[in-house]
């Protein structure tokens, strides 16, 4: 309890500022590629909601030419760029999130930030999962790492998200609220970097 209401947030402020230090060479190298690859900017920048429904500006490596059209992203969207399959694939370009967990948005370890139209159709879950900040990784993110490649096996992808991968998202969101501890948290955050 004490970890839940205090000490998580004491790990996320000096975690992100250390991740953000060590990581900035390579900040570095993927904002010039993301720059010199496509034209756009080098960030990705999407509402998405946080903690007691508040929304935020979620960052991201900008992956795509195009970010407009469906919320959700298959391996086959043409929208993706040469090193943003790379960057997508390692996670890479996930890593500006270290920004959200120092500003408070985000936590280290938490239910993936979802957009609004999601969140509204599932809002009487998402009333106890977004109690907590939102995460960069959590038991869903290990589980659906390729979950890119299972919708690009749907003809109407976001139906398939809606239907199939969100609600074992959800099962997994409540399994890690009722088990909040320093020990879980850094279980998930090694098992994330294995899978990387």
């Amino acid at each position: 309890m004490i970890y839940k209401k205090y000490g998580k947030r004491i790990f996320d402020l000096i975690s992100s500022l250390i991740g953000l230090i060590l990581l900035s060479p390579l900040f570095l190298i993927i904002a010039i590629l993301v720059k010199l690859t496509s034209k756009g900017n080098i960030f990705y920048i999407q509402k998405r909601v946080g903690k007691d429904f508040k929304e935020f500006y979620l960052y991201k490596f900008r992956s795509m030419r195009d970010e407009k059209g469906l919320k959700i992203t298959s391996k086959d969207d043409p929208r993706i760029t040469k090193i943003g399959k790379f960057i997508r694939k390692t996670k890479i370009d996930e890593l500006p999130q270290l920004l959200n967990v120092l500003k408070g948005d985000m936590s280290l370890v938490g239910s993936r930030p979802e957009v609004k139209k999601y969140v509204d159709i599932k809002k009487a879950d998402y009333k106890k999962i977004l109690s907590i900040r939102p995460g960069i990784t959590d038991n869903a993110t290990i589980k659906f790492r390729n979950e890119e490649e299972i919708l690009s096996k749907y003809s109407d992808k976001e139906k398939a998200y809606i239907e199939k991968i969100l609600p074992n998202k959800i099962v997994l969101y409540y399994k890690y609220l009722d088990n909040i501890t320093f020990k879980n948290d850094i279980t998930i955050i090694l098992k994330t970097l294995k899978i990387i």
